[in-house]
């Protein structure tokens, strides 16, 4: 049931990102996750956006966040940086944080669609709150432009807690996912 008010959560967040100036749609799969995330500008240079992760990689975890983030797209990068709070249900522990980071894409000169880059976002115990005592999340992508709007992408992730029960930090998800991105 937890699962189904996620993905509603973030269909209803998708619905939202519809009305801003610019925005993306994200799906990515692995053999034991799946993670949507929608994103939009509500102003020149400002994105709201949030995601939700379910995966069984390592312990059944469902992670859902929202963020906002200082934007800047150029024919050469494409980069954010801001806050998010991310919400952890695992069975290792349920909590929540907010964290800081953003993302990072450069285009290759040589072949303008394609872009490489990552993401990465640090919740530190000072602005935590449940069994969450601090949180790391990061990834690399690959992402090549298949069509002028849409981008087809390889990446790695991983997401690791700290976690207020016996075990301690442990690392939730990990491992190498393909995914699509849709640029409105």
């Amino acid at each position: 049931m937890k699962a189904m008010m996620a993905w509603l959560g973030g269909l209803g967040l998708a619905l939202a990102t519809l009305n801003c100036q610019a925005g993306s749609l994200d799906l990515n799969l692995s053999d034991e996750a799946v993670q949507f995330a929608a994103s939009g500008e509500v102003a020149p240079g400002i994105a709201v956006g949030g995601g939700l992760l379910d995966s069984e990689d390592r312990v059944d975890t469902q992670a859902v966040h929202a963020e906002v983030l200082g934007v800047e797209r150029t024919r050469r990068y494409d980069i954010g940086v801001g806050a998010r709070w991310t919400q952890l249900d695992t069975d290792a522990g349920d909590g929540g944080g907010l964290g800081l980071g953003g993302y990072g894409y450069a285009y290759v000169p040589q072949v303008p669609a394609l872009s490489l880059g990552g993401y990465g976002f640090y919740t530190p115990g000072v602005v935590s709150a449940g069994d969450l005592e601090r949180s790391l999340e990061y990834g690399l992508r690959a992402r090549y432009g298949v069509t002028r709007n849409v981008d087809a992408y390889v990446g790695y992730r991983r997401l690791r807690a700290d976690l207020d029960r016996p075990g301690g930090t442990r690392t939730l998800d990990s491992g190498a996912h393909a995914g699509v991105r849709l640029v409105f």
